[in-house]
């Protein structure tokens, strides 16, 4: 699959999803497009047509705001129709603005408060270990939600278990609800935290797909792996990339066609 194309798609999907219903978040779904691109479309161990597959690689999305993304990656690969999308945050509609689960074939699991997602796929790792399973458990977080004390009781814990089985992403794009991330509550030094706290860590430009492409590959045996993806917020449109604005504003009226028409020009 064309992990580039896919990331346009969902790109485009994802603006078309909060515009027509008027959610926000469009610059958290942007920054992450590349990495969902990645996973669904190269690293991910999933099939589309058996979403309850035992031996399926688990993915949580922990920052569930960017929920859009994650639809339109599902949509683009086969978990359902992308006409799905049309109802996303719509009266009626199955797919909320933040993740869930409930009748979405491959969400595992719903999302929406921040410092959630990991602690339970910390859970699902430690359990497949115990039941002798194979599959991986991946969670993509964003960085202003490291802010949060369970993800770091979370980190504490796989480290002590050995859980080479989970890989945690952090979705770098250094902007969070109000703020520049390092204004709000600094994370640096970041990388040598997560060493600190015995995980293998890796970093990639998080829009780099063939540095991602690898980003799951030959853990540090015994060790959980975190991936630093460094991204843009609002990756995709330039006037809503590195903007603040963009995590809780909905393109509507020429801002939408602007960012609409940038998207598809784009290779």
């Amino acid at each position: 699959m064309d992990t580039r194309e896919l990331a346009k798609r969902i790109r485009i999907h994802a603006v078309n999803m909060t515009s027509r219903g008027g959610s926000s978040h469009i610059g958290s779904a942007l920054s992450m497009a590349d990495i969902l691109a990645v996973l669904y479309g190269q690293c991910l161990n999933v099939d589309p047509a058996r979403p309850q597959w035992p031996a399926r690689d688990r993915f949580i999305l922990s920052k569930g705001h960017g929920g859009a993304a994650v639809y339109a990656a599902l949509a683009e690969t086969g978990f359902f129709s992308p006409e799905v999308l049309k109802t996303h945050y719509q009266d009626g509609g199955k797919l909320s603005g933040h993740v869930s689960h409930k009748g979405i074939p491959g969400v595992e699991f719903s999302t929406g408060s921040l410092g959630h997602g990991l602690p339970v796929g910390v859970g699902m790792a430690k359990a497949a270990r115990l039941r002798e399973q194979a599959h991986r458990v991946v969670v993509l977080l964003s960085d202003g939600e490291c802010d949060e004390g369970s993800n770091w009781e979370a980190i504490l814990f796989a480290a002590h278990h050995g859980l080479d089985n989970l890989i945690a992403i952090v979705d770098y794009n250094k902007i969070q609800s109000l703020a520049p991330v390092a204004e709000t509550l600094g994370l640096e030094p970041f990388t040598d935290k997560w060493q600190s706290f015995g995980w293998d860590v890796k970093e990639v430009d998080g829009h780099d797909h063939d540095q991602m492409a690898t980003m799951l590959d030959n853990p540090e045996p015994g060790k959980p792996r975190v991936v630093i993806a460094h991204t843009t917020k609002g990756k995709g449109v330039s006037f809503m990339e590195n903007s603040v604005l963009w995590h809780y504003r909905t393109a509507r009226g020429q801002e939408f066609e602007a960012a609409i028409s940038e998207l598809e020009r784009s290779a």
